[in-house]
């Protein structure tokens, strides 16, 4: 297959640009930037479709690079390594390669609650690292889904699927309007799903709540915690003992602690 050349700031640079630092057009064009070797090699596996492959012009590839170029079918562009130096946010060197995927149907309903159902909600995060930080942990942890509700940092940010490492693509993350709707979808399940907040003024210690049943863990926004909606929804809300000078944990340092506690009774 020909490799369209890019060496100049077109139209079709302009377009891949966007997708960097604009969540409209992220949304616009159904597409976002994947960027290092395990991320895009997660993507590949989990069968997500591939838009285009951006490389350097000049420089020789790597046999990963270059088995993906040759098994993944999608546009090739051979890009002046100082332009996609730009779109892969590197700071000395151009990527090697850098895809171009398309954004997935997000759909609360194809995600499947069973007996041993863990779930995640992610209330209106503000930061896309905190983002990509807890759908890591999810994924390391065992749980089905993470849900980001409400008005909230973009998934497909590149800082959040950076900062997931590649687990964004290997379980589901469902974008939600609101915790009516994340509410609704879940108390229509046939099973019985108890609904878990996070909050520093909890009323039972994690490690003394019982999370072996279908569960749906919720942690509240950085700075402001939980919403009304959710705080009024949940059945229990736990706290996380901490010392030290610390008077709180990073939202998705909580997340992750809670999840590894549903992990670890869960045996």
């Amino acid at each position: 297959m020909s490799a369209l050349k890019v060496s100049t700031r077109n139209a079709r640079f302009q377009q891949w640009e966007s997708l960097l630092l604009n969540r409209t057009k992220r949304q616009r064009n159904g597409e976002f930037l994947v960027q290092g070797v395990r991320p895009i090699t997660l993507a590949v596996e989990q069968g997500w479709t591939v838009r285009a492959w951006l490389y350097p012009s000049g420089r020789k590839l790597s046999r990963w690079a270059g088995d993906l170029l040759d098994g993944v079918a999608a546009q090739r562009v051979e890009m002046d390594p100082e332009l996609l130096r730009e779109l892969g946010d590197k700071v000395e060197q151009a990527p090697e390669l850098i895809a171009v995927v398309a954004l997935p149907a997000e759909d609360l309903g194809d995600v499947v609650v069973a007996s041993d159902f863990l779930g995640v909600v992610f209330d209106r995060p503000t930061s896309p690292g905190n983002v990509g930080t807890l759908v890591r942990s999810a994924d390391a942890f065992g749980a089905h889904c993470v849900i980001v509700s409400g008005h909230a940092a973009d998934v497909y940010d590149p800082k959040a699927v950076r900062a997931s490492t590649g687990s964004l693509f290997a379980l589901p993350v469902v974008r939600a309007e609101s915790a009516a709707a994340v509410l609704g979808w879940v108390r229509a399940q046939d099973v019985a799903v108890q609904v878990v907040g996070t909050d520093e003024h909890g009323t039972v210690r994690v490690d003394r709540h019982d999370l072996t049943g279908p569960t749906l863990l919720v942690v509240g926004n950085e700075t402001a915690g939980m919403s009304a909606a959710w705080r009024e929804a949940c059945d229990t809300v736990v706290s996380i003992p901490i010392g030290g000078a610390a008077s709180s944990l990073n939202a998705a340092t909580a997340g992750s602690v809670v999840l590894y506690e549903a992990a670890r009774q869960r045996g």
